[in-house]
């Protein structure tokens, strides 16, 4: 016997509005921009139960999609996060419903256990894409940067985005991985999305501001040479930065810095 149709939708609802839901103040992560809660929750089609044993089941799942939905609405995190668990014990091979726990536990900064829950996503597919994204956020988030690089490559090769390399530029700076950087710095220069695409960073005034991925890049690439002892090849890069956006804080403070 298959679940109700009122029960999946209202856990396909919840679902939705417990990914969307942040805490107030948080920053926005770029890693949790792109992520998307999958939409349908499968009914399961194991062999049938007995009539009794199927129809507390859904029950069950009934009661624990309604004490989700309401926890979420009235922005309960804890309680939300404990009705998920039910509803995962209820309906273990469902993996939306593991990535909304991956989801809450990441944008509540609680990185440990968004990347072993991700881990678990990726044990059963190991192209998800959107478990792959947390894994990468976590890893970053707690310093652990080698892995984190792991999980941007994997997403990389799948996806082709970008940004995930733009992700993977700094990464491989901080590793000091410097050929590696460049290289990704220079595929994005020559392309067409360092001159179209734009990312965030808070100027002197603390408040956010979108610059060119272009101006980032070249101040990367000063970064790179400065680390590497070239003092002379990273003013030019930051000049070139700055060039295209006097205000941007990163190669002011780099270039204020060399002098």
């Amino acid at each position: 016997m298959r679940k109700s149709v009122f029960v999946l939708i209202l856990i396909s609802v919840s679902s939705s509005l417990f990914a969307q839901k942040k805490k107030k103040g948080e920053k926005q992560d770029p890693a949790k921009q792109e992520m998307q809660t999958p939409p349908v929750v499968q009914a399961q089609t194991d062999a049938k139960p007995a009539k009794d044993t199927t129809q507390k089941v859904d029950r069950l799942t009934q009661h624990y999609a309604m004490k989700y939905s309401a926890a979420v609405q009235w922005s309960d995190y804890e309680v939300a996060k404990d009705a998920l668990y039910d509803l995962i014990v209820e309906n273990p091979g469902n993996d939306s419903l593991i990535y909304d726990l991956a989801v809450f536990y990441y944008q509540n900064q609680k990185y440990p256990p968004a990347v072993l829950v991700s881990q678990e996503l990726l044990k059963r597919n190991p192209k998800n894409t959107a478990a792959l994204e947390i894994s990468a956020a976590g890893y970053e988030n707690l310093g652990v940067f080698d892995r984190s690089l792991q999980s941007y490559e994997s997403l990389y090769l799948l996806l082709n985005n970008p940004a995930t390399l733009y992700k993977m530029a700094f990464i491989q700076l901080r590793l000091k991985r410097y050929k590696e950087s460049l290289t990704s710095a220079d595929i994005l220069l020559t392309g067409k999305d360092a001159e179209t695409l734009k990312i965030t960073y808070t100027g002197a005034n603390n408040l956010p501001k979108e610059y060119l991925m272009k101006v980032a890049l070249l101040n990367l690439k000063g970064m790179i040479a400065e680390e590497q002892g070239d003092k002379v090849t990273a003013k030019k890069y930051y000049q070139e930065s700055l060039a295209q956006a006097p205000d941007f804080p990163l190669a002011k403070e780099n270039l204020a810095k060399l002098k």
